[in-house]
């Protein structure tokens, strides 16, 4: 690949994928300084006579199964089961939380925040789809670092302060990292 067609790949590619990477930065720097969105939660009738067994293969069709015979319109891509808890996934849009006991099941929908959907997003809690789409931003990601390194690196007028740059931030980074 030559200079002028690797220079133009990462502003392509840096171009394309800037606009998701500063959301993510953004709603990132934000739950850092601890403003991480809210859940709007509102409980649900459920009839005291429902149980769901964790533990059945069937889970997810006993849940649509459930959501159907309580009139509650909501699809979703898959489950996370944790203790005696089922979630509806992704969370970084409307979501359910049953919380399963040997007595009832409890029913809670919840609406997520913006800050707390890009929060969601940012976890790898989206939609099936957009996990993909992370997938190959992670990529496009590590495309333009690299080659904006190998670029930096490769030019005899930008190399030396290319490589003074890329040693300290690993310098920082691993000292943060692990000697703070």
């Amino acid at each position: 690949m030559t200079r002028r067609l690797l220079i133009k790949a990462h502003l392509i590619v840096a171009s394309f994928f800037a606009p998701a990477l500063v959301i993510i930065a953004i709603s990132g720097g934000l739950y850092l300084v601890n403003i991480k969105g809210t859940v709007e939660e509102t409980a649900i009738q459920v009839p005291a006579d429902v149980r769901l067994d964790l533990t059945s293969e069937t889970i997810e069709t006993d849940v649509r199964a459930l959501f159907n015979n309580l009139s509650i319109d909501h699809e979703f891509e898959y489950l996370r089961a944790g203790d005696a808890m089922l979630t509806t996934r992704p969370t970084s849009q409307t979501y359910y939380v049953l919380q399963v006991s040997a007595e009832h099941v409890t029913i809670s929908r919840n609406v997520p925040s913006l800050q707390k959907r890009l929060i969601e997003l940012h976890k790898g809690h989206g939609p099936l789809l957009f996990k993909d789409f992370q997938k190959v931003m992670a990529v496009a990601l590590l495309f333009v670092l690299l080659s904006g390194a190998w670029l930096g690196l490769s030019s005899v007028g930008l190399r030396n302060n290319t490589m003074v740059t890329i040693g300290g931030g690993l310098v920082l980074f691993l000292w943060l990292a692990f000697l703070s």
